[in-house]
């Protein structure tokens, strides 16, 4: 018995092992390519490894474009989402999970609903009222919605969570004399910390990654985000693929380190948003 128990986790890791490797071939791609010149990316056979490897693609990198101007860009906006979805999104799904009232759990299917709608077919409108208000080419559009919900997603998350949380907590604090905003502030704030982890870390990943928001809303290029920068290595009729490359890397380090500090948490608090509700 604890032979065969042995051999079953032998066979799952180095089945775990062997499906990490995989997906890790496109990023340690990405980073060989970001150390060769152009001719060794072009070659065929293709060269894993470069040989001299050239460090300084990074530095070209960074001075190709205004690499810190477009950086502290887009940790604006980040930190603009994240505050925003942590301000509301809790405050959404305390009132849907935690307070009863008539029509909360239409409110709830109806706000799901929302993810089934592709953002192409909000986006014609979208702009139109952002124009009307005069935040075209400003941070605006792309920061101001995180303080209105949060997210369909985030919601559910966030819902499913508070769900675990025991109703004897609430309603021996509504007996003592505390108020809504004084249970969901003192009480539940402090029990669903893990969950709110997780969706700062999902926020974080969405704006970081962004593409679509800035290209539409932003036009001063000084106002650009990194996703928008990395177009800028591309011309009609060339491709910069090491700097390219370098500055890909850039960019995906942070959230490679965010998932790795978080990925516990990511775990735990996924796994308990399906044990009630």
């Amino acid at each position: 018995m604890n032979l065969r128990w042995f051999l079953s986790k032998v066979v799952i890791r180095l089945v775990l092992i062997l499906v990490s490797a995989l997906y890790l071939v496109p990023i340690f791609w990405m980073f060989t390519t970001s150390i060769k010149d152009m001719s060794q990316v072009m070659a065929y056979p293709p060269i894993w490894w470069p040989d001299p490897p050239k460090w300084h693609n990074y530095v070209e990198a960074v001075n190709y474009i205004p690499f810190g101007q477009y950086t502290l860009n887009t940790i604006l906006i980040c930190a603009g989402n994240i505050v925003g979805v942590l301000l509301s999104c809790p405050l959404v799904a305390y009132s849907i999970s935690k307070i009863k009232w008539r029509g909360r759990n239409f409110l709830f299917m109806l706000i799901l609903s929302t993810m089934l709608i592709p953002f192409p077919v909000t986006m014609v409108p979208l702009f139109v009222v952002f124009a009307r208000l005069g935040w075209i080419n400003t941070f605006t559009p792309l920061i101001l919605p995180a303080f209105f919900g949060g997210g369909a997603f985030n919601i559910f998350l966030l819902r499913q969570f508070l769900l675990t949380i025991p109703e004897e907590l609430s309603d021996a604090a509504r007996i003592d004399g505390a108020s809504e905003f004084g249970i969901y502030s003192k009480i539940v704030l402090p029990l669903i910390k893990p969950i709110l982890i997780v969706v700062a870390l999902f926020t974080f990943l969405g704006a970081w990654n962004d593409f679509m928001g800035p290209l539409i809303y932003l036009q001063d290029e000084a106002k650009y985000t990194l996703a928008l920068g990395l177009q800028m290595y591309r011309t009609t009729n060339y491709v910069e693929w090491p700097l390219l490359m370098a500055a890909a890397t850039i960019v995906v380090i942070p959230t490679i380190i965010a998932f790795y500090f978080t990925q516990n948490t990511i775990v735990e608090s996924v796994t308990l948003t399906g044990l009630k509700g």
